[in-house]
């Protein structure tokens, strides 16, 4: 999968209630995403470019004017975004580096609802990141979204206390999905193309912890691993969610 830099191309550019001008079909934009459009897009009057509300529909945006201050488009939004995946993903807070990396990938990917969850082996110091803002998170989802040409924002939920979480939601969590938890020394491998709402949990560097993964599995968590390789949170949840759908 292809990582986002700053210079890296914007598929789609999302857009947002308050860049409506004066009607429903033009828009106005500046800052980011109005230089993302000169620098590397080079576009010019009357150029396409794909545009998609967030929470709703794509389409394409028709520049009407553009210049180093201001990007504005008559935009027509007539598609349905690309389905999500069907998969909760549980993932030990990873350190913030990780996570943002992380976040834009499972985004791109379809992800809807992430859970950043605390386990013995995340350093307390994780939880205390300003990272974890809601504004500071969607900025990472924002740039999944469009990379991937989606406009639905997923959802994160964080729980810092594990075995809260495991013993008193989980159980209504993962109804009606196969729940799955990721660790290196599972004997079953991750199946495939299972076509069924998945449950998945990934634990941090260096997996859950023995007393971890058996109140998982009390819960209903079958364990898989992806093979002999011992790969890093953020390769791991990629070749996991690949390889199940």
């Amino acid at each position: 999968m292809q990582m986002l830099g700053p210079f890296s191309r914007m598929n789609l550019i999302l857009l947002f209630p308050n860049d409506f001008a004066d009607n429903a079909s033009r828009v106005r934009l500046q800052g980011r995403r109005l230089r993302h459009v000169l620098a590397v897009h080079r576009a010019s009057i009357n150029d396409e470019l794909c545009v998609g509300l967030a929470g709703g529909r794509i389409g394409t945006g028709r520049v009407t004017n553009l210049n180093e201050m201001v990007l504005e488009m008559d935009v027509c939004l007539n598609r349905l975004p690309p389905p999500a995946l069907p998969v909760t993903l549980i993932l030990a807070l990873p350190r913030p580096k990780v996570l943002r990396r992380v976040l834009r990938s499972v985004s791109a990917m379809g992800v809807k609802r992430i859970i950043l969850l605390n386990s013995f082996r995340v350093e307390k110091s994780f939880w205390q990141s300003p990272f974890l803002g809601e504004a500071k998170l969607n900025e990472q989802l924002i740039l999944g979204l469009e990379q991937a040409r989606d406009t639905m924002l997923p959802e994160v939920i964080l729980r810092p206390l594990f075995k809260p979480f495991v013993e008193d939601e989980i159980s209504t969590l993962i109804h009606g999905t196969l729940p799955f938890v990721a660790h290196p020394a599972a004997s079953a491998s991750c199946p495939r193309n299972i076509g069924q709402p998945v449950t998945l949990a990934v634990g941090p560097e260096g997996g859950f912890i023995p007393y971890e993964i058996e109140l998982l599995v009390s819960r209903g968590f079958s364990i898989v691993n992806l093979g002999d390789r011992i790969l890093s949170v953020e390769a791991a949840v990629t070749a996991l969610l690949s390889r199940l759908f």
